[in-house]
């Protein structure tokens, strides 16, 4: 419990006091994660300067080692889940991929990695990343594979190289999972709401853009 209210702390050092924060919890390489970023957008679009936006990261599968072609059917399925519900689109080629893994925690580095450079544009990056890996079946354990997500943000190549191939972010983004976990949340992606010092759940997993703004209309109404 002392550890769970310790994270609620950091968390409380990340946000805004006097506005509502959403807070999205999610992993870049998540297949759900992807699909909602429409609906997400929705949101934002909706509120704009009404809400500040954090992403932590809660690591899907950091330090895995199988890899992509290993993971074939179990992808192709539940992406094929996601494109139908979502109608993001998907590029099933790196599926093939022999020596590519399925590792999540480079692209949640590079998260933070944006997140401490300009952390206004964490989430616009990260949405950036899913289509490199998504769309265009970047590998994303290479650090030029972020290029193009960061010239999107204007974010400096050189700056986000150091920090990205640093030991502290190494460690850094691993205390992102251990909030994450310590917060119970074990589904990607989840959404809360912080209102003052009141955190309520908007979505956990995928949900429809409407869905969200009405429970957050509701909660911010109490």
């Amino acid at each position: 419990m002392l550890h769970i209210l310790y994270l609620l702390i950091l968390l409380n050092s990340m946000t805004n006091n006097y506005k509502p924060t959403l807070i999205y919890i999610g992993d870049p390489m998540c297949s759900w994660c992807y699909g909602i970023a429409p609906e997400l957008d929705k949101v934002k679009n909706h509120f704009g300067e009404k809400l500040d936006y954090e992403v932590v990261m809660g690591g899907l599968r950091p330090y895995n080692t199988q890899t992509m072609s290993e993971l074939k059917s179990f992808l192709t399925d539940h992406w094929q889940h996601v494109k139908q519900a979502s109608q993001q689109p998907f590029n099933y080629d790196i599926l093939n991929n022999t020596s590519i893994t399925y590792d999540t925690e480079p692209p949640c580095r590079a998260v933070v990695a944006v997140r401490q450079i300009d952390n206004s544009k964490s989430l616009s990056f990260f949405k950036n990343v899913q289509s490199a890996f998504y769309k265009d079946n970047k590998n994303m354990h290479l650090v030029e594979s972020y290029y193009d997500a960061l010239n999107s943000v204007n974010i400096d190549k050189r700056e986000f190289t150091e920090l990205f191939n640093s030991d502290q972010l190494k460690n850094d983004v691993k205390k992102d999972f251990q909030m994450a976990a310590s917060l119970g949340v074990n589904s990607f992606p989840t959404i809360l709401l912080k209102v003052g010092k009141e955190y309520s759940v908007i979505a956990k997993g995928y949900a429809k853009g409407e869905e969200m703004i009405s429970l957050i209309n509701d909660y911010n109404k109490k």
